[in-house]
């Protein structure tokens, strides 16, 4: 990791730097060796230091935590903390990402002395979520079709009052499902 310290009208002491030292570890091990560069960036404007820490980590994350009091150690102290939050969260965004690909596991083998019988047959049904059942005419339902991205409509014809389904058919056409 580079460490680059900027002085404005300010001149960095060795007691600065340690500060500014002590202050990164800690955050530098939530980090595990993740922060590729931290750019800390002083200045003094008569009473008032301002301290302001940039890092870049791995996955081209940046995070920025200005800090501002009347001595450097307050100053240092809330930049820290401002950035050592933003890393708690891309820490916790990481692992939660690892957590969710490692949940995801193969399906386990079966075993040779299981019967075949014990395995599903066919296709596997999905529920979709409930569809309303309106009443209308066939050709409403037909526009219906027509107009939008569904390939079926299931409506209750407004004629004979029985649930009918309406279908795009492989040729372009329309196809017609009526109970008997």
């Amino acid at each position: 990791m580079r460490l680059d310290i900027t002085g404005r009208h300010v001149a960095i002491t060795a007691p600065l730097r340690q500060l500014i030292d002590k202050r990164l570890a800690k955050l530098l091990r939530v980090l595990n060796d993740s922060a590729v560069s931290v750019n800390v960036i002083l200045t003094k404007e008569k009473y008032r230091h301002i301290t302001e820490i940039l890092i870049h980590a791995r996955g081209n994350h940046m995070m920025r935590g200005e800090g501002e009091g009347n001595a450097w150690r307050i100053s240092v102290q809330m930049a820290a903390a401002a950035v050592e939050q933003q890393a708690q969260r891309l820490k916790t965004r990481w692992t939660d990402q690892r957590r969710r690909k490692s949940s995801i596991r193969p399906a386990p083998a079966i075993p040779v002395g299981v019967l075949a019988e014990s395995q599903p047959r066919g296709p596997r049904i999905v529920r979709a979520p409930r569809y309303p059942v309106k009443p209308m005419s066939v050709e409403d339902a037909a526009l219906r079709v027509d107009a939008g991205p569904d390939t079926f409509v299931v409506f209750r014809n407004a004629e004979t009052d029985a649930v009918s389904i309406l279908y795009r058919r492989k040729d372009g056409n329309l196809g017609l499902i009526e109970p008997d």
